[in-house]
């Protein structure tokens, strides 16, 4: 592992590893390459002009949840953050473009949040906090074409990332806890659900004011490139 990433020691928060160049090169085309398959397996009728249509309007939905990611109005001392609605953007593409495109799409994006913020003690908590949980979020697309799917979807996908957020926390945080005389489950569930839960319900009250659902029903028909 030592090619793509070195190993830290750290007294007070214990050893992890930190990426070299080598280690954010392949993460970056990783990135690159499950975005790009996600725009040409996944587009209903499968042509060239509906696959670039897909990868700027995913590009530019990570661009958006990346610099909203950034907008923490809670930042948890452990890590996790209450963002600016930066959850609903990756939703998004599974709401406009369907299952297969969502979830690849948000793994990217799991892979893109590593590269900016990484924090590694180990490879099944890389890929639990940063690929599964946030890979997560693209089963909104199970709801793509069900009335209420906007809604619908980023529930399941929000869900989808507090599972694996829970996960990772119980397994590989959980000693945490002791400091607040909970079990490691339970000190996973209040922490993650938090953070998460408060996002979620702010998010909710946005999709629910009228000119915001009108507005993303329009954007999704852009998306689509269909006639309104």
């Amino acid at each position: 592992m030592s090619f793509f990433a070195k190993e830290v020691i750290d007294q007070e928060w214990g050893n992890y590893f930190e990426l070299t160049r080598a280690g954010y090169g392949t993460l970056v085309a990783v990135m690159i390459a499950i975005l790009l398959a996600a725009c040409f397996i996944s587009g209903k009728s499968g042509s060239k002009r509906f696959g670039t249509r897909q990868l700027v309007f995913s590009s530019m939905a990570m661009a958006l949840a990346t610099v909203t990611s950034m907008i923490k109005v809670v930042d948890m001392p452990m890590g996790g953050s209450v963002t600016f609605f930066s959850m609903l953007f990756i939703c998004l593409i599974g709401y406009w473009f369907g299952f297969k495109g969502g979830l690849m799409t948000a793994i990217a994006y799991g892979f893109l949040q590593l590269i900016i913020e990484p924090y590694i003690i180990s490879i099944p908590q890389m890929l639990t906090d940063y690929i599964l949980a946030f890979g997560a979020l693209g089963l909104s697309g199970l709801f793509s074409n069900s009335r209420y799917g906007l809604i619908k979807g980023f529930l399941l996908g929000v869900l989808g990332r507090y599972f694996f957020a829970f996960l990772s926390g119980m397994i590989f945080f959980g000693s945490y806890g002791e400091y607040y005389n909970m079990s490691a489950p339970i000190y996973s569930l209040a922490y993650n659900g938090a953070y998460i839960g408060l996002e979620t319900l702010f998010t909710l009250i946005l999709i629910a004011i009228p000119p915001v659902n009108k507005g993303l029903a329009r954007v999704k028909v852009m998306a689509l490139g269909e006639s309104a």
